[in-house]
């Protein structure tokens, strides 16, 4: 691999093995996630698992229009970030209440964005494949002590994911244009929500806090959104090295890289 290559791998590696979203939130509000996860109510996590499938839902109604050609308009990151900024503002204003309205908001914007980072680093919108990973960006990220059912680090979520990702993609390239209701497709939406929920919990526990209002879950918000941001840069860095180099080279610089970070963790895949 060339060396500029290899410095991006070096990059992507960092992002995808190491998420920041906990200690950018733990900044903005100057509590530790913990603290911000206890204050939740009861009831929480039903209502952020039932409003992060609903956002995917809503995302997944997105990606089928993009790949049909429908609203493939790219738009800047910064213009993606703030448009999350001021759905934030709400959730700072209401919490947990204003969940189901903002989270797809969120979502959507955010898918919206990832569509842009895939396209400029050379995927092809209208093939299902591509589309479908754009999805797959929200499953990543997460915690490592938080990996839950799609298993730790980033080729173990990216192989849990695989098989429903070429079913769902065999299904639409068959089927054309189908609804988000499709069997294959609600499988994918469970095993990515899984894993986005948990990320949710984070965004909305620091939303959730008294002291936060408006203008700190509009910043919070922004967190979030920069988050995916960076895990789509970094993702489609992969797949763009992999149909240079093919999959075995970037896999094993990748785990060359991850193995050789002193602050790699035991969860590491």
């Amino acid at each position: 691999m060339q060396e500029i290559d290899l410095a991006q791998l070096r990059l992507a590696v960092r992002v995808l093995e190491h998420p920041s979203l906990t200690a950018r939130i733990s900044a903005l509000v100057g509590k530790p996630i913990e603290v911000m996860r206890r204050s939740l109510p009861p009831a929480a996590s039903t209502a952020i698992a039932n409003a992060s499938s609903k956002a995917l839902e809503a995302a997944v109604r997105v990606a089928l229009r993009t790949m049909h050609g429908e609203g493939d308009r790219a738009r800047s990151p910064r213009l993606h970030r703030s448009l999350a900024a001021v759905s934030g503002a709400v959730g700072g204003s209401f919490g947990l209440f204003a969940l189901a309205l903002e989270l797809p908001v969120s979502t959507v914007v955010m898918l919206r964005s990832i569509m842009a980072i895939a396209r400029s680093h050379g995927e092809e919108l209208t093939s299902p494949e591509t589309t479908l990973s754009c999805l797959e960006v929200f499953a990543l990220g997460q915690p490592a002590d938080d990996a839950g059912v799609l298993g730790h680090g980033y080729f173990a979520a990216r192989a849990a994911l695989a098989n429903s990702l070429t079913q769902a993609g065999r299904f639409i390239a068959e089927k054309g244009l189908v609804t988000e209701g499709a069997p294959v497709i609600v499988r994918l939406i469970v095993l990515i929500a899984s894993r986005f929920g948990v990320v949710v919990t984070e965004k909305v526990a620091a939303q959730a806090l008294p002291v936060v209002g408006a203008l700190g879950g509009a910043a919070v918000n922004y967190a979030f959104v920069t988050h995916f941001q960076d895990l789509a840069n970094a993702h489609f860095t992969v797949r763009r090295l992999e149909r240079l180099y093919g999959k075995e080279i970037v896999r094993a610089q990748y785990e060359r890289f991850r193995d050789a970070d002193p602050s790699r963790t035991r969860f590491a895949a």
